[in-house]
């Protein structure tokens, strides 16, 4: 392939470069030239084109990408059209997908035209989930090193998805005078929904106290039981595995099993263990497992789910990628107060149009005791102890931002303020300063009536919670703002749309909630002229 720049004149049989735009119509970039294109370009006063000539190896990209496509062997995948060098590929079907790293690397090393992405190995996909992309690099590539990327492609499976199955789960859960029933009961219900996405059930459930030969009968009870022996066995222990030779190995041992394996190096779910009796595995589940968070127990039971043999050696080959998000109701975190005092910075919502106001004037430019409301606000955050302050613009953002003048404030503008509360949370949350903080204050810009001291009294209440809880301002017992969100919601705060605050994550997250008595000071906003006024604000024009 010749690339570079072509008098117009000998431009037939380019490819594009770029896109062309001509007076009644556009030659898109990858368009191959015609004698009609190059005459019409002429005529309208273009001179050079900047494009590639095809030698007689070569071969376009959406070609070039057809026939790598077309060389994957494909039993549960799917692939999309070729366009502009690029080829999706999708399961078809639910599982974990697999991939052959020495395969696909071997593809990339071919030549730097030619490129293959996926997903990690092992990755839990739905039906209809994109598992990797081709993508040709330039506008056409050598047709040889196609052959050679399409015979690597052919000659394994580099890519895979194996498909979950159905099946039949016995569950036993042990228990102690200190465990609850409400969080067995629970602790069913998560277990119900992870199974769901392999049309897997639970066909027996028995509870017995914790100890090695109830467990063991219970073992031994399951697998004899008349409506068939289960395909897996669950076991939640009340207490924590804290031996090779604790209640639940010693329990698969005397029920006539082998034990693979206890612990796993991946944190949480460190406390796993894993054995077998007869043909049937048995799978005691960490702690962490009773919340639906991701954690080694879904790792070891997508691949039995998927139908893999699961031994001691594949699950020691998931340290790498195998510390995983903080579970925040586990009850050893890994890194507590005794470790160093909490970080709290405070993300100051200031994005919104205020259009209750009207006739031109913004509710945060209102003078309270001469001083706009978004610095009254944000002075009041700088003087407590956040680490740093956040402010998060939009509307009339110049203004506000000029407002702010001199306060060590980081600004994060959000150019999507209008489509609601939701996007200014993420601007604030994907901020530098918040990303090194162990929890974000969220503060509402138009509540005039939040002090220093409430802040402060929010901040002590998330240190001696270790960070560890949402801390929420009240009003009498009745919930308002400010809020303190730990980090481990970050990433469920950046999964929110529309307006949409932070109410609904305090009320689903699965985290202990503190409520923090600062009286009217948590309810009082403005969000008309009256209310500014009644506030004692002054409206500026």
């Amino acid at each position: 392939m010749i690339f570079r720049t072509f008098a117009v004149e000998e431009a037939e049989g380019l490819v594009l470069a770029h896109a062309v735009r001509l007076s009644d119509q556009i030659l898109r970039k990858g368009h191959r030239l015609t004698r009609s294109d190059v005459e019409q370009m002429s005529g309208e006063g273009i001179k050079t084109v900047l494009g590639a000539r095809l030698e007689s190896d070569d071969m376009l990209e959406d070609e070039a990408a057809t026939w790598l496509a077309a060389a994957l062997p494909r039993t549960y995948l799917r692939c999309s059209k070729a366009a502009t060098g690029r080829v999706n590929v999708y399961a078809t079907v639910a599982g974990l997908f697999t991939a052959d790293k020495a395969a696909v690397d071997r593809c990339n090393a071919v030549d730097p035209a030619i490129t293959l992405a996926c997903l990690a190995d092992h990755a839990r996909v739905a039906a209809g989930d994109m598992v990797a992309t081709f993508k040709i690099i330039p506008l056409a590539v050598a047709r040889s090193k196609v052959s050679e990327a399409a015979e690597i492609l052919g000659s394994a499976q580099p890519l895979d998805v194996r498909p979950f199955r159905p099946h039949a789960v016995a569950l036993i859960l042990t228990l102690l005078p200190s465990l609850k029933s409400s969080l067995v009961d629970k602790t069913r219900r998560v277990l119900e929904q992870r199974l769901a996405r392999s049309g897997s059930s639970i066909v027996s459930e028995a509870r017995v106290p914790h100890d090695t030969d109830t467990v063991a009968e219970a073992i031994r009870l399951a697998l004899g039981a008349q409506a068939g022996r289960p395909d897996l066995i669950v076991i939640f222990g009340a207490s924590a595995v804290s031996d090779p030779l604790d209640v639940i190995p010693q329990a698969i041992r005397l029920a006539g099993g082998e034990v693979v394996q206890v612990g796993m190096p991946v944190d949480p779910g460190n406390l796993l263990v894993l054995g077998e009796v007869g043909a049937t595995p048995v799978l005691g589940a960490p702690g962490c497992a009773r919340s639906p968070k991701e954690n080694g127990f879904d790792w070891v039971l997508d691949r039995l789910l998927a139908g893999e043999k699961v031994g001691a050696q594949e699950i020691r080959a998931m340290g790498v990628g195998g510390l995983l998000v903080e579970i925040p109701s586990r009850p050893q975190p890994r890194e507590t107060s005794a470790d160093r005092l909490a970080s709290v910075a405070a993300v100051l919502l200031a994005a919104g149009t205020a259009s209750r106001i009207g006739d031109g004037r913004h509710k945060l430019l209102a003078e309270f005791d001469g001083v706009a409301l978004v610095r009254r606000i944000a002075q009041a955050a700088c003087d407590s102890d956040i680490a740093d302050l956040v402010v998060v613009t939009g509307h009339r953002y110049a203004e506000i931002e000029a407002a702010l003048a001199g306060l060590p404030a980081e600004i994060a503008h959000n150019p999507d303020f209008a489509t609601g509360m939701a996007s200014s949370l993420i601007a604030g949350f994907a901020s530098n300063a918040a990303a090194r903080a162990d929890g974000m204050l969220v503060m509402l810009a138009d509540m005039p009536a939040v002090t220093t001291a409430d802040l402060s009294a929010l901040i002590d209440a998330f240190r001696a919670a270790r960070g560890q809880a949402i801390v929420r301002a009240v009003a009498r017992g009745v919930p308002g703002n400010p809020v303190i969100l730990p980090s481990v919601l970050r990433s469920e705060v950046m999964r929110l749309e529309g307006d949409v605050g932070a109410r609904h994550l305090i009320e689903s997250a699965g985290v202990p909630v503190i409520d923090v008595e600062i009286g009217d000071n948590a309810r009082l906003d403005v969000d008309t002229a009256d209310a500014v006024v009644a506030a004692g604000g002054i409206l500026k024009r």
